[in-house]
């Protein structure tokens, strides 16, 4: 069976991991003020903490649940602590990952077993926890990909494949829990408005061109209010869509990348 669209989410429990900051916040924040009950997860508990007196501040209902999500054991017990608190889960976001600058050539197995470990197995991790749960409430497992879950660009070390990863692992699980209940979204957005925006590869990228250190390697796109990605995605979740690109038009990229691979890589070093 196929869920009905959710327009009121008073009563709703939604869970969301890295969110004590960033995107993740931002997430947390918008479904608390659509009357959703809250529960925000990351690693560092006095961020956390802080995160949680924030939403409350702006009238949301949250619990802070610290947990390391590349740890099963831990994303089990957190599971648990949050169906002891709420006895429901509506939403689940999987929000935590990792970004990267390096030449492919030069990027080792170990970098590509840090990427994967934060962006694609700890997805794994905690959906295989929370299924259970959304199954039997009819709700939404969110994905937070990436424009780099579509397509690669130059510099960006192991982060592409791991996208690539949690992007065909979220496509298999929206086709064969479909006729379940379940409703399965990935999102990818563009590079994120961040304080730090410009500077914060710096380290990473010394040894790279001067574009490798800039949002999104370089992308040519506005930087993204995390508010603004967080309020499509409540909408999203809403009318039960399977994807969420933002911006919508680079589409076109990973449509013409599809149809032609010469093109596809003409196009990202055109505007990278």
């Amino acid at each position: 069976m196929e869920g009905r669209s959710v327009k009121n989410w008073d009563g709703k429990v939604a869970l969301v991991t890295g969110g004590s900051s960033g995107l993740g916040y931002a997430i947390a924040e918008a479904f608390a003020s659509h009357g959703a009950r809250v529960i925000i997860s990351a690693r560092d508990r006095e961020r956390l903490d802080l995160a949680a007196q924030s939403i409350e501040k702006c009238g949301g209902e949250v619990t802070a649940l610290p947990a390391d999500v590349t740890d099963p054991q831990q994303v089990e017990q957190m599971c648990q602590q949050a169906m002891a608190v709420h006895n429901r889960l509506d939403v689940w976001v999987n929000n935590v990952g990792i970004s990267s600058r390096g030449f492919i050539a030069d990027t080792t197995a170990e970098d590509f077993q840090k990427a994967f470990e934060l962006n694609f197995l700890s997805a794994v991790h905690c959906t295989r926890v929370a299924l259970p749960h959304l199954l039997h409430s009819g709700g939404h497992l969110v994905n937070i990909g990436s424009l780099a879950s579509k397509t690669v660009g130059r510099f960006l070390g192991s982060y592409p494949a791991s996208k690539f990863a949690l992007a065909a692992y979220t496509s298999q699980l929206r086709l064969e829990l479909r006729d379940q209940g379940v409703h399965v979204l990935l999102v990818c957005p563009g590079p994120i408005r961040r304080k730090d925006s410009g500077h914060r590869y710096d380290e990473m990228a010394k040894d790279l061109p001067d574009s490798a250190r800039r949002p999104g390697g370089g992308v040519q796109l506005k930087g993204i209010a995390a508010a603004d990605v967080a309020a499509r995605i409540v909408t999203a979740c809403e009318h039960r869509r399977a994807e969420l690109v933002i911006p919508g038009r680079t589409r076109w990229l990973f449509a013409l990348s599809q149809l032609s691979p010469r093109l596809g890589d003409w196009l990202v070093n055109r505007y990278t």
